[in-house]
């Protein structure tokens, strides 16, 4: 117990250090791009047989752009932690969802919906109620994808960051790249095998289709904007931002 006492209070002083050297408009987009990919998860994009794609796509290569651009600056166990953090606020803020859809008030869209009929406005109500309280495989199949796939990233990113010499955007777009795609399939994959497969009767040939079709739109999304993630992270090294969390872990 005391040994875990002096490790928790060592992560809370890391954390503590490591939330003031990070900019906080980066925490911000990192976490609201979390739990919009979350809520829009619920609405399909694409739907093939072996094409699948949710809205929450719209959002997700914002959230690994991110976790590039952390790892690029402050390392692999930043870009965890701070991963582990936006999974908690995510949890906490569908936790709270889940509550609030439980009161027996009214969504707007039922008083529009009753100028049709009391029944298509109940029908409405429920739906909403039912898109924003969440349904738990969801959230811990989308939890548990987006923890795994966090770690895989954080660890290739710095991985192959090492093995490159260089310190140029082909550097940065390289180890964003590989590690992006692989650990976008990896969350696909395994969204899909414990939410897809077990509840809707998904076949593996569709799992893996559809995890890698969805790896590669990401990835697009991602190749487009991260010229800007590369002159971000620059920006930083020039102007030594977050330099004591750098030293610190030296």
């Amino acid at each position: 117990m005391k040994n875990l006492i002096i490790f928790l209070k060592k992560e809370f002083e890391d954390y503590k250090i490591l939330f003031r050297n990070i900019p906080s408009p980066v925490v911000t987009i990192f976490v609201l791009s979390v739990v919009c990919a979350n809520l829009m998860a619920n609405k399909e994009l694409i739907n093939y047989k072996y094409i699948a794609l949710d809205c929450g796509f719209a959002f997700s290569w914002v959230m690994f752009l991110c976790m590039d651009m952390i790892c690029k600056r402050w390392g692999a166990k930043a870009s965890v932690k701070i991963s582990v953090y936006a999974l908690s606020l995510n949890l906490l803020v569908c936790a709270s969802f889940f509550i609030l859809s439980q009161t027996s008030g009214n969504w707007g869209e039922f008083y529009t919906a009753l100028e049709h009929s009391s029944q298509t406005g109940s029908t409405v109500n429920n739906a909403l109620n039912k898109t924003f309280g969440g349904s738990w495989y969801i959230v811990l199949g989308s939890s548990l994808a987006f923890l795994i796939s966090s770690i895989i990233n954080a660890l290739l990113n710095r991985k192959i960051g090492l093995l490159l010499k260089k310190d140029n955007f082909t550097s940065f777009a390289i180890r964003s790249y590989v590690s992006t795609f692989i650990a976008q399939f990896v969350d696909n994959l395994t969204f899909a095998t414990v939410v897809s497969k077990v509840f809707f009767g998904w076949t593996w040939t569709q799992i893996f289709a559809c995890s890698i079709v969805a790896a590669c739109f990401e990835l697009f999304c991602e190749v487009i904007f991260s010229k800007l993630g590369y002159k971000i992270t620059k920006s930083w090294q020039k102007e030594n931002v977050g330099q004591e969390y750098i030293d610190l872990q030296k």
